[in-house]
């Protein structure tokens, strides 16, 4: 079993930046990709950022060129860095991981940080 702690969500005025950790621990060696989903309220969830174990990443439309996505194979977690933050980006975001190659329902999530961008 793997499990899944995120951190660093918050309040941020528009235009700025945060960032969002998630630490795995458990069956580690099992983990694949890595990723980072949102779900805003009335909305479905949709992706934000993945990242395979041999660093390929993945990115939403929406945050392509302001979100930028790392992982640290060592100390088994995975990092969002989000940059230039619109209201739009306010979500429940939530970090995922799973041993084959993309994220699924079925995977393992934790249990999601609030991110809150103000205008």
């Amino acid at each position: 079993q793997v499990q899944l702690v995120e951190s660093g969500g918050g309040l941020v005025q528009a235009g700025g930046s945060l960032r969002l950790s998630c630490a795995a621990s458990g069956s580690i060696f099992r983990i694949n990709v890595m990723g980072w989903y949102r779900q805003a309220p009335g909305k479905q969830r949709e992706l934000v950022a993945t990242i395979t174990k041999d660093g390929h990443t993945n990115y939403g439309d929406s945050v392509k060129g302001r979100f930028t996505i790392s992982r640290d194979n060592a100390k088994d977690t995975v990092i969002l860095q989000m940059n230039s933050l619109k209201p739009e980006d306010t979500a429940v975001y939530y970090c995922a991981a799973d041993s084959w190659s993309a994220i699924e329902d079925d995977s393992t999530w934790g249990q999601g940080t609030q991110v809150t961008v103000s205008s």
